[in-house]
This record gives C-alpha cells, sequence and structure tokens, in this order.
C-alpha cells in the first residue's frame, strides 16, 4: 500500500494508534486537545511502536454533539502541519468524513484519510481522496453519528454490510482510489449482539479481498457487556484484538499501542 511514497505492507499485521484531539472522545477526551499534549501522546504512541497514528477531531460516539467543519479544520490542521515538522516519517491517517478537512490535511502531508461514513456523508469524498491516490479506510455506518443507534434493524447484518462494502468499493475504485481498508464500524448501526455476530463471522469479509481494520479498543460493547466503565475495558480489549487477528485483521485501531503490540508479536509467533 502506497502512502505517498511509504510503502505499507501487511507481512504482519499493523497497528493504529488513535490520537483524538477533541475535548469529548468517550475514552480520551480533553486530554490531548492542544498541540503541544497531543505531540507528547504522539511520541508516546510512537516509542510503544505505533506503525500508524490516527488523528481524529470530532467525536463519532453516539450522542457527540455536531461539530462544524470549520471547528474542525481549526482543530485538525495546525496539528497536522506540526506533527509531520516534528515526526516526518510517520504514517498519519486523518479521522474525518468530511472531503474539505481530508483535502487540506493530504495537502499538509497526511497519507490516509478514515471515514466513518464510507462516503456516505460528503458526496465529494471519493474524489478528493482519488485525487491524491491516498489509501482509504471505508468504515461501515448508516445515518450519522448523531442518529446511527437508530439504524440497527437488518435482516442479516452480515449480507447487509458484504453489500454494502462491495457496492462503496467499487464506487472508490472507479474515483480513482486504489488502495481501500475496510472497518466493520463496531459500535456503529449495530446492536451489543450484532456487534459480537460480526466478529464472530469476521473471517467473510476477507471474501472482499481488501485489508479488514478491527476496531474495539474500549468500546461499548465490551464495557456494557461487563457492566463497567472504558477505563476498565483494556483487557478485554485484548482479548477482542487477538480473535480479530485470528479471524484475518490485518490493521488494530487502538488507544493502547503497547499491549496490541504485543498481542500483534504473540500471533505472529504462534502462526507463523
Amino acid at each position: 500500500m502506497n502512502c505517498k511514497g511509504k510503502l505499507l505492507t501487511f507481512d504482519r499485521p499493523k497497528v493504529m494508534g488513535i490520537l483524538n484531539i477533541t475535548p469529548n472522545s468517550f475514552y480520551d477526551g480533553g486530554k490531548h486537545n492542544d498541540v503541544f499534549s497531543a505531540l507528547k501522546q504522539m511520541e508516546k504512541l510512537l516509542l510503544d511502536e505505533a506503525d500508524i497514528i490516527d488523528i481524529g477531531a470530532y467525536s463519532t460516539q453516539p450522542k457527540a454533539p455536531f461539530v462544524s467543519e470549520e471547528e474542525e479544520l481549526n482543530r485538525m490542521i495546525p496539528f497536522v502541519k506540526e506533527a509531520v515538522k516534528q515526526f516526518p516519517e510517520v504514517i498519519l491517517s486523518i479521522d474525518t468524513f468530511r472531503s474539505e478537512v481530508a483535502k487540506q490535511a493530504l495537502t499538509e502531508g497526511a497519507h490516509i484519510i478514515n471515514d466513518v461514513s464510507g462516503g456516505k456523508l460528503d458526496n465529494k469524498m471519493f474524489e478528493t481522496v482519488g485525487k491524491f491516490q491516498a489509501p482509504y479506510i471505508l468504515m461501515h455506518m448508516k445515518g450519522t453519528p448523531q442518529t446511527m443507534q437508530q439504524f440497527t434493524d437488518y435482516e442479516d447484518v452480515i449480507k447487509e454490510m458484504m453489500y454494502y462494502f462491495s457496492e462503496q468499493i467499487q464506487l472508490a475504485n472507479q474515483a480513482g482510489i486504489k488502495d481501500v481498508i475496510i472497518d466493520p464500524g463496531f459500535g456503529f448501526s449495530k446492536t451489543l449482539d450484532q456487534n459480537y455476530e460480526v466478529l464472530n463471522k469476521l473471517e467473510l469479509f476477507q471474501l472482499l479481498k481488501v485489508p479488514v481494520l478491527s476496531a474495539l479498543s474500549r468500546k461499548s460493547m465490551i464495557y456494557r457487556f461487563f457492566d463497567y466503565s472504558p477505563q476498565e475495558a483494556l483487557n478485554a480489549t485484548t482479548v477482542l484484538n487477538t480473535i480479530s487477528l485470528i479471524k484475518g485483521a490485518k490493521i488494530l485501531r487502538v488507544h493502547d499501542v503497547k499491549e496490541a503490540v504485543e498481542c500483534v508479536k504473540l500471533y505472529k509467533k504462534t502462526y507463523s
């Protein structure tokens, strides 16, 4: 996978470290919402051996407030500029569903676009990413971040997701996007039981012949199942990350990079 000349291979699964520069993300909101503290956290994630840093400036948790495009840009772009300057070798992913945010971030040196809407919330997204020849992470979600949990009715959740991905991958390819990664969207437009059904059948998404990203880190499907807080969900996250790897995931998107890297190393030792 070509990231502006940086080659990303999947000879081993990769770890994507989450860096939220927002005041209200469900786990780490407000901790890194100034450039200095965000850069310090980025340095920690890299020392813990993250392969990719995923930067988000708009919380997509259920019931999170709407953020204007201007505010998202004001949070995102100054940090991207500084991150590229301080860590020029790092592969940066931009977590946004807005084409203008994607365009400006890619112009400033970011490499990957991670779109929770799979191109459904901005009809210029595919065209924008295609022009930059950037890799694109296509997630499954119905509705918007504010309404997604109203859309959990499926006749067959896996079948509908496979159709969704097939259709959106084709549209992305037609727009010039060569490298697509899919994200099943755990916690988005799915009930707790549906999330576990998707995880149980995660290997089926390999039929689409694109890498699969698994983003389970400290999510509500874990902490609501056990009736505790996101802060207590690291051990269970590691268990589900291991299941994801066994079922073919090529990228783990996580808050806790060190533990996920250990997970990947043990997986490789066992299955290589």
